[in-house]
């Protein structure tokens, strides 16, 4: 690196990481463990946090698209690793042949994983999805027992091995919601279709991450925790991050491109929507929303400046917003931080998805491409970047 120092970052704290996994391991000590790491780790970058999940005890990886998997092989990865959003005329072969588990949800992806070992001359590891309640993917239960049958054929011939058997929550995050008992009840009948055929899984899994912090009875052979491995609580109604032992492992900030003073009555960003209600400070924030700072936050996004929280100043522009600092003083190149773990007086993710009317999944997963990803914590002691040509701050 050469000491540049950086537009903005997202600081990804692995130590923070493995603290996560180990906690979310103790809440479900006898599961193994699936490090979900789909969607660049909900932007946290997939590989560190692949490693760092792995070196924590994950014993299982997942991500949704089949590419997701082959590049954790291609890093080097070489954990079990589940993939399960496919479609007609997907990578069969490849994730074959680098062993994979891949999910089928139909019968038109028996078919195609099938003529995939056929091909690769090797046994395809299958796990089966049933539809418990979600209305997304898997099969229905009235196809469960046909696709359980020609599963199980499959098996027989050499051509599968079925070594998991799996659903998803839809409401895991309500506690108490009468779906969570409707769709266990879905997920045992299906587990006891697929042994009336003679499948044998490795595997039965269910519960997310509110599975398996709230629902203990949902824990089965194996646990798939997401955002909760990333330090954000999958029911803030019912619990910080701190109440459940996680931390939060993503911080965004950048540097003051802009302080300058104006009179009152001026007119700030597109539209003006907001306008200075006296002569004031106004400081400029270089992210928008094409770094992933979504437009809802104007006019109430969070963010930390000279020590203490504002609020976006009228409209998110695609690569800058503005917060006015009353009568506080800051410069060019200060921290601005829009959400971290908060014990710095900082905004959580979760504040700024109160302050967009959506979840913290989204409020980190959307951060982009064009925010370095800053690495702390790895196990080598060094201070990793996405941008070998940028300082790293905050380290």
């Amino acid at each position: 690196m050469n000491g540049k120092p950086l537009r903005a970052w997202a600081q990804i704290d692995l130590t923070a990481l493995r603290s996560n996994v180990s906690a979310l391991k103790a809440k479900a000590p006898t599961a193994a463990f699936m490090a979900v790491v789909k969607a660049d780790a909900y932007g946290h970058g997939m590989v560190p946090c692949a490693k760092a999940a792995v070196e924590a005890g994950a014993t299982w990886l997942g991500t949704a698209t089949p590419e997701e998997a082959l590049a954790l092989r291609k890093a080097g990865l070489t954990a079990r690793t589940l993939c399960w959003l496919w479609t007609p005329g997907g990578p069969w072969r490849e994730c074959v042949e680098a062993d994979i588990d891949v999910t089928v949800s139909g019968l038109w992806a028996l078919r195609e994983v099938t003529a995939a070992a056929e091909e690769a001359g090797r046994t395809a590891r299958v796990q089966l999805k049933i539809d418990a309640g979600l209305g997304r993917n898997g099969a229905q239960p009235e196809q469960w027992p046909e696709l359980t049958a020609q599963a199980r054929a499959a098996e027989e011939a050499g051509l599968i091995k079925v070594t998991g058997v799996w659903a998803h929550f839809s409401c895991a995050d309500e506690p108490g919601h009468p779906s969570i008992e409707r769709e266990l009840t879905v997920f045992r009948q299906a587990l006891a279709v697929a042994e009336a055929a003679g499948l044998e899984p490795e595997v039965r899994h269910i519960a997310n991450s509110p599975g398996t912090l709230t629902l203990p009875e949902a824990h089965f052979d194996l646990v798939r925790p997401g955002v909760a491995m990333y330090g954000i609580s999958p029911v803030p109604q019912i619990g910080s991050p701190a109440e459940f032992g996680l931390r939060p492992v993503m911080t965004v900030a950048g540097r003051l491109a802009s302080v300058k003073r104006v009179p009152g009555g001026h007119g700030v960003s597109y539209g003006h929507q907001y306008v200075t209600p006296g002569e004031t400070t106004l400081a400029l924030v270089p992210l928008g929303y094409a770094d992933g700072v979504p437009r809802h936050a104007s006019g109430t996004g969070p963010v930390l400046v000279a020590g203490k929280w504002r609020t976006v100043a009228g409209r998110v522009a695609m690569d800058q917003f503005v917060v006015d600092l009353g009568g506080d003083a800051a410069e060019p190149g200060d921290e601005a931080v829009l959400f971290g773990p908060g014990d710095g007086g900082e905004p959580t993710a979760e504040d700024w998805a109160r302050a967009c009317g959506t979840i913290a999944y989204e409020i980190v997963t959307r951060i982009g491409g064009r925010v370095p990803r800053v690495y702390v914590g790895d196990t080598g002691g060094r201070t990793r970047s996405d941008d070998d040509g940028a300082a790293c701050p905050r380290a």
